[in-house]
């Protein structure tokens, strides 16, 4: 059983390969057994439109805040991620570990990422001297979501327990050194030089940018079970939860690297 790299995705029912197409007959499972049951629901089906539409709204809410908290600009603004950054990260421990699906949590998550997007944003913003970097690093990361939704709708890399393994392991090695290099930083100027803007903080961004474009992958294939299980449309705001957290990280590492690139 395949696990995602995303742990929100590790609440959700586990089925066999899906194919964005609720109901039709799957290829078969792993291990070659019949396809697994559907669980008993209460409400109806899981389905991709519902997957589309509560992704497509959560992340209407935070590019809605993120576009009024950098529109609110200077130290207001900047203030702002510190607490949204917190109070962000205990909304995100909640959706992860609560039992049930909440709507309203979901939303609550969008809404303060969206203020800690804007405030960092405005942030990076004025240290380069340029508002371009944001709409750059907006068409970078639609970019990459688009670029690995082909590349996991046309197969041209599959979803495999080997390469499952790696992006987990790479993604857990990157938070923490992450972590270590924060922790050095109360220690040593710069810390580790992950973050200083130097050739080892570009190419620490770069690994950053191409861990999350594959953690894509596996959020998609974790969707895409969901689906085939027959789980109620409730999981689609837990599915749409999941990928702003890709998205989220995935934006940030390349407002980083481009603000690496215009100051040098």
């Amino acid at each position: 059983m395949r696990t995602s790299s995303n742990p929100a995705f590790k609440n959700l029912p586990k089925g066999g390969y899906a194919d964005f197409n609720y109901g039709q007959p799957p290829g078969g499972s792993f291990g070659g057994g019949q396809a697994p049951t559907a669980p008993t629901q209460a409400g109806r089906p899981l389905t991709i439109d519902d997957v589309v539409t509560k992704t497509a709204i959560t992340l209407a809410i935070t590019i809605g805040t993120a576009a009024a908290t950098y529109i609110i600009g200077g130290p207001q603004s900047m203030a702002l991620v510190l607490p949204a950054a917190i109070v962000g990260f205990v909304l995100a421990l909640v959706n992860v570990f609560k039992k049930k699906v909440s709507p309203a949590l979901v939303i609550a998550y969008a809404a303060v990422e969206g203020v800690f997007l804007g405030g960092i944003s405005y942030m990076f913003a004025a240290l380069v001297g340029s508002s371009g970097i944001i709409m750059q690093a907006i068409a970078g990361t639609m970019g990459v979501f688009a670029a690995m939704l082909v590349v996991y709708k046309t197969g041209a890399i599959r979803v495999t327990p080997k390469l499952t393994k790696w992006v987990i392991g790479a993604a857990a090695g990157a938070f923490t050194l992450m972590l270590i290099n924060l922790v050095a930083g109360f220690f040593v100027e710069g810390g580790l030089g992950l973050r200083d803007g130097g050739l080892l903080a570009i190419g620490f961004s770069l690994l950053c940018i191409g861990i999350a474009a594959f953690v894509f992958l596996l959020d998609f294939d974790e969707a895409d079970r969901a689906i085939k299980s027959g789980v109620d449309a409730r999981v689609s705001w837990y599915i749409a939860f999941s990928l702003m957290v890709t998205l989220i990280w995935l934006y940030l590492e390349i407002l980083r690297l481009l603000s690496y690139l215009q100051n040098d």
